[in-house]
């Protein structure tokens, strides 16, 4: 019988919707609760234990939000150790990975972004395989499935014996304080043993190539062409999308969601609920670009972009951009969404125009 450790990090991606590019530290998870932020990382780490119906095994991990509450939540009787205090913070996070060696695990599964990955690796290293259910904001790390659901089901087939590879992968995180300066300083930490699968396993993130710059500029220089002075344009963060508003003259924010009319900036590096107060009722397109490596458009770096926003917007006006070196980097896998809707998921499936230069498009599907 399978033994599972399970660690959550229930404050993780608590500031996406919110705008706050993270969820690192005790003020940040005070200022997100404060603008009505709701946490998500219970809930998606049930939808990954429910895929674990029916099977036996052995269940580790910490009380209450750390793993208790989700796994009961799920049908799961768990095998609670170590003690918590009202609050969490990435400490408990470690000790609970310290108290998780001394269990003989078969595999440690936790819930989080990039930093509980971190906080996770300096204790474990790559002693104790791991596989990471994605909750977090940023998710730069190649540890983790490519959305809670199929961690569930990567986990069931290990836990009902199928066998399955292990490989170790980056382990990244960022400065989030730099990052809400629209500056990206990535560090390496390390790499840990993970469960493996090449169509569940999201990968690490790439950075965009110097060759792409003449692609960039056809794809910018096309989109800004063909804008309507009528419709309101979000723009997603990245370098590609950035390049519309330089060619607009506008001063877009790198790595957050800005708004746009007729070459103008209607508002800067807005959460969900201003995107939604701005567009509702008014004719909308949604422009985003491809995480490299990853192929992620919705669910990455961008949950200001909520399920709440894309309905409203329709996948109808989603324009997606992204330079034939990135695509071709995906090595033939789908471009990815995980919204934390799964309803909505299912809906964004199917082929979309991507553009990638000027007068150039190409047929890819989401999946």
């Amino acid at each position: 019988m399978k033994r599972i450790g399970l660690i959550v990090n229930p404050y993780a991606g608590i500031g996406g919707r919110v705008g706050l590019k993270g969820s690192d530290g005790a003020e940040i998870r005070k200022k997100a609760l404060e603008m009505g932020a709701v946490p998500m990382s219970a809930s998606r780490t049930v939808d990954a234990l429910k895929q674990l119906s029916g099977l036996e095994f052995v269940l580790y991990t910490y009380p209450g939000r750390m793993g208790e509450e989700e796994a009961r939540e799920a049908g799961i009787e768990p095998v609670v150790i170590g003690e918590l205090e009202n609050d969490t913070t990435a400490e408990d996070t470690k000790r609970a990975a310290a108290e998780m060696l001394e269990k003989d695990l078969d595999l440690l599964v936790f819930a989080g972004g990039d930093g509980t990955a971190r906080d996770i690796y300096s204790v474990i290293g790559d002693k104790l395989p791991v596989l990471g259910i994605p909750t977090g904001v940023k998710i730069h790390s190649g540890v983790f499935a490519v959305d809670p659901r199929s961690a569930g089901e990567l986990l069931h087939s290990f836990i009902s014996g199928v066998s399955l590879d292990f490989r170790l992968e980056e382990v990244m995180d960022i400065d989030e304080e730099a990052f809400r300066q629209n500056t990206l300083q990535a560090r390496l930490y390390g790499y840990m043993n993970i469960l493996y699968s090449e169509e569940i396993i999201q990968g690490g993130k790439e950075s965009s190539r110097a060759n792409d710059e003449s692609s960039v500029i056809g794809i910018a220089n096309e989109i800004t062409d063909e804008m309507n002075p009528d419709l309101l344009y979000v723009l997603g963060p990245g370098t590609t999308v950035k390049s519309i508003a330089d060619i607009l003259g506008v001063e877009k924010t790198l790595l957050g969601v800005d708004i746009v009319k007729d070459g103008k900036l209607v508002k800067s590096d807005v959460n969900e609920n201003q995107i939604l107060e701005v567009i509702k009722g008014k004719d909308v397109q949604l422009i985003v670009t491809v995480i490299g490596g990853q192929g992620f458009v919705f669910g990455r770096g961008n949950q200001q972009i909520s399920p709440s926003v894309i309905r409203m917007v329709g996948r109808e006006n989603i324009v997606i951009v992204a330079t034939p070196d990135k695509l071709a980097a995906l090595g033939g896998h789908p471009l990815r969404v995980d919204t934390g809707d799964s309803l909505l998921d299912e809906e964004l499936k199917g082929y979309y125009k991507v553009h990638t230069g000027y007068g150039r498009r190409t047929l890819y599907k989401a999946a």
